[in-house]
C-alpha cells in the first residue's frame, strides 16, 4: 500500500509517501537564496528511493520576508525549481514548490526592516514586535503567491504547495492569537488564505497540483486554531486545492511541530481522519516514520498519503527497501541533525545516517555474493567494538567486500546505546542496534561477544572500544545505567546538560525515587534546545516530581548525602543520597596510532550517535583506502 501509486488531481505520484518542505541550509553561501545543486541532489535521491511527492524547501514568495540565513525566495529560485523537476522527473515523483511567508516569524537580521503580520503580536520566540500589513500590503502578499506559483509551475514543477503551517504568515491570519485586526481580515480570518489560494489558481490553471500544508491546532483552544475551526476552513478551499497537509503547533508550541520519541508516531492520525473529505488527497505528517505504521494508516482509509520526512532523511531508499522486502534505517527521533532552525544555520542532516556522506554519493547497491568473496580473500578487518562506530564502520567495510571480525568485550553488541535505550524517549535506539546487526548477518560479518581484545601490532583495525570512566566521588551514568542503584534516593550530578541525565532523572522518578538533578547553569539539559525539547523536558520534570537544583556544583558525597553548593552565593546545601550519579563525559581510551589503525567514536573524543556513526563511516572508508 504504501509504495503503490495514487491519484492526485490530474495526476499520479508513483507511491503514497510524500517528502515534506523543510530548512535545509543546503544554499551555496554565495546564492544564500537560490536553489543549488545540493538541493538537486538531496531530492533527487528521495525520488530515486521511491518517494511520490517531493515538496522544496518553502521559499518566500515576498523580498522582505527572510525567514532564516539560508531561506530560498521564490523570485531567485526558478532555475533551481527547473533542476529539482529534471532530476526527479524520470522517477515519476511529482514535485511541488514549496511556497510561503514568515509573517511574524521572520527575522529582521537579514532585510533591517520590520517583520510583517496581521497585527503587533509579540513573537514568543524572537521577543520582536511586528508591523501590522496594511492594506497594500496583504496585496503585495496575494500577488507574490500568485506569481511564485506561476513561475514554479513554468521552470516544471507538478504544481506547488502553499504553506500556512506552523511557521506562516497565513497561519498568524488564521489564529485569534495573533490576528486582532478590526477590518475585514480580522472579522474573517480566514479571508487572506481564501484569497491567496484563488491567486494561485488562477496562476497555475485546472491542471497542476495546489497543496496546503495548514495548522489545525495550535493547542491553544482559548483562541488558537481547533480542529473544528480548521474543518471550516477546509470546506471553504476545498475546491481550491488537490491535497492538504494538516499540522499542529504554532509559536507558542515550538516542541509540538516537531516533537521527539516523547510522542507517539502518527499523533495526528484520528484528527486527520475526521477532516477528509471528497475531492481533496488528506495527507498524515507528524512522526511518522516506521513503514508499518504508515501502511497501516493507509490500509485503513485514515489518509490517502503519509509524509514521512524524517524517515527520509535517515534512509533515502525508504520506499524503494520496504517494496523489495527490505529494512530502512530507521529514524529514532532525537532531532538532534534534523532540526536546524537555530542561530548556528546547520546543514541538515540525520543522527543515525552518516551525515556527512554527499547526497551525490549515495549508492545503495550490494556487492554481488562472488565480489563479496573475492573482497574477503583480498582484505580482511578487525572491528574492536560494536557499539555505534564499531557498526556503522563494520557495515561499511562489508559492503565494500572486506572480511570483517567485530570483537566486543560486552555479553551484547550495542554499546551505550543498548544502555541509553532504556531511558525515556529513547527507546527507538534499540531498533537502531537491531538494524545493524540485521545488516550485519546479511553481510556475513563475524560478531564475538564477551570477548576482550587486545589491539593487535600490525593489520587493518577499527577501534572503536569505546571511553573510559572518568575517576568520580559517585558512580558514572554508564554504571548506573549497566548495573543500576542501591535502594533510596539519589542525585544526579549534570556538568554537561546533553540530556542523558535529564532522560535517568525520569527514569528514575518513574520507579518512585527521590531525584534531584544539580546543574551548573540556568537550565536544565541545557542542549535539549537544539533538539526543540527543553521546554517539554522541563515540564515531564516537573511533573515526575525531580527537584531541579540550578546554579550548583556537588562538592561532596558521604554518609547519605550529597552536599551542594551554590555557584553565585556560595550557600551549601545538603540533599539526601543513597547514590550520586556521575553524568559528566567519559574520557577518550588511550591508543597508540599506526599505520592500518583508525579510532572512532568515544575512544577518540566523548561523542553523539551521530559523531559516532560519521566517524565510523570515516574510519572504514579509510581504512579502504588504506594499503
Amino acid at each position: 500500500m504504501l509504495g503503490d501509486p495514487v491519484v492526485l488531481g490530474r495526476r499520479t505520484a508513483p507511491s503514497r509517501v510524500l517528502f515534506g518542505p523543510h530548512t535545509t541550509n543546503l544554499a551555496d553561501p554565495r546564492r544564500p537564496r537560490a536553489l543549488g545543486d545540493d538541493h538537486v541532489a538531496h531530492y533527487r535521491a528521495r525520488a530515486a528511493g521511491g518517494a511520490g511527492v517531493v515538496v522544496t524547501e518553502v521559499a518566500s514568495v515576498t523580498a522582505d520576508d527572510h525567514p532564516v540565513e539560508y531561506a530560498p525566495l521564490a523570485a531567485e529560485c526558478g532555475p533551481g525549481w527547473a533542476a529539482v523537476a529534471r532530476a526527479c522527473g524520470p522517477y515519476g515523483t511529482l514535485v511541488l514548490a514549496g511556497l510561503g511567508h514568515a509573517g511574524g516569524q521572520g527575522s529582521s537580521a537579514y532585510t533591517r526592516g520590520p517583520l510583517r503580520a496581521p497585527s503587533a503580536v509579540t513573537d514568543p520566540a524572537t521577543g520582536e514586535v511586528p508591523a501590522p500589513l496594511d492594506a497594500a500590503g496583504i496585496a503585495a502578499v496575494v500577488a507574490g503567491f500568485g506569481t511564485a506559483a506561476g513561475a514554479a509551475v513554468a521552470a516544471g514543477c507538478d504544481g506547488v504547495e502553499v504553506q500556512a503551517g506552523q511557521h506562516a504568515l497565513l497561519r498568524q491570519f488564521l489564529s485569534g492569537l495573533t490576528n486582532r485586526r478590526d477590518d475585514t481580515h480580522g472579522a474573517d480570518r480566514a479571508l487572506l488564505l481564501v484569497e491567496v489560494l484563488t491567486a494561485v489558481r488562477e496562476a497555475v490553471g485546472p491542471t497542476a497540483l495546489v497543496g496546503l500544508r495548514l495548522t489545525v491546532d495550535e493547542l491553544a483552544p482559548w483562541a488558537g486554531i481547533t480542529p473544528a475551526a480548521a474543518r471550516e476552513v477546509l470546506a471553504r478551499v476545498a475546491p481550491l486545492v488537490d491535497l492538504v497537509v494538516p499540522v499542529r503547533g504554532s509559536a507558542l508550541s515550538v516542541g509540538a511541530t516537531r516533537p521527539d520519541a516523547h510522542t507517539a508516531p502518527g499523533f495526528l492520525r484520528s484528527v486527520v481522519a475526521d477532516l477528509r473529505g471528497p475531492g481533496v488527497a488528506t495527507v498524515l505528517a507528524g512522526s511518522v516514520v516506521d513503514p508499518d505504521l504508515a501502511d497501516e494508516v493507509l490500509r485503513a482509509g485514515d489518509a490517502d498519503l503519509v509524509e514521512m520526512t524524517r524517515a527520509q532523511l535517515a534512509d533515502a531508499d525508504l520506499v524503494a527497501l520496504v517494496r523489495a522486502g527490505a529494512t530502512p534505517r530507521p529514524c529514532v527521533l532525537t532531532n538532534q541533525r534534523c532540526r536546524v532552525r537555530d542561530v548556528r544555520n546547520p546543514r541538515v542532516s540525520c543522527t543515525v545516517a552518516a551525515p556527512e556522506v554527499r547526497e551525490t554519493e549515495r549508492s545503495r547497491a550490494r556487492p554481488s555474493r562472488t565480489e563479496r568473496v573475492v573482497g574477503r580473500d583480498a582484505a580482511r578487518v578487525l572491528v574492536v567494538g560494536a557499539g555505534p562506530a564499531g557498526l556503522e564502520g563494520a557495515r561499511t567495510l562489508a559492503r565494500a567486500g572486506c572480511a570483517v571480525r567485530i570483537v566486543e568485550r560486552d555479553d551484547e553488541p550495542g554499546g551505550l546505546l543498548r544502555l541509553v535505550a532504556g531511558l525515556p524517549g529513547r527507546e527507538r535506539f534499540a531498533r537502531l542496534v537491531a538494524w545493524w546487526l540485521e545488516e550485519l548477518v546479511s553481510l556475513g560479518v563475524g560478531l564475538e561477544l564477551g570477548v576482550e581484545a587486545d589491539v593487535p601490532a600490525d593489520g587493518r583495525v577499527l577501534l572503536a572500544s569505546g571511553g573510559v570512566d572518568r575517576p568520580s566521588r559517585g558512580t558514572p551514568i554508564t554504571a548506573a545505567l549497566r548495573d543500576g542503584l542501591p535502594p533510596g534516593p539519589v542525585v544526579v550530578d549534570d556538568p554537561v546538560g546533553d540530556g542523558a541525565a535529564v532522560a535517568l532523572a525520569e527514569h528514575l522518578a518513574a520507579d518512585g525515587r527521590e531525584v534531584a538533578i544539580v546543574v551548573p547553569g540556568m537550565l536544565v539539559g541545557p542542549g535539549l534546545a537544539r533538539t526543540g525539547g527543553l521546554v517539554d523536558a522541563q515540564g515531564r520534570l516537573a511533573r515526575a516530581g525531580v527537584r531541579r537544583v540550578r546554579e550548583s556544583r556537588v562538592t561532596g558525597f558521604a554518609g547519605g548525602a550529597v552536599t551542594v553548593v551554590d555557584v553565585v552565593t556560595g550557600a551549601e546545601t545538603v540533599l539526601p543520597a543513597a547514590a550520586l550519579v556521575d553524568a559528566a563525559p567519559r574520557r577518550a581510551h588511550p591508543v597508540a596510532l599506526r599505520p592500518g589503525l583508525h579510532v572512532a567514536g568515544d575512544a577518540v573524543a566523548p561523542r553523539t550517535v551521530a559523531e559516532a556513526v560519521r566517524e565510523g563511516r570515516a574510519a572504514a572508508r579509510a581504512l579502504l583506502g588504506s594499503p
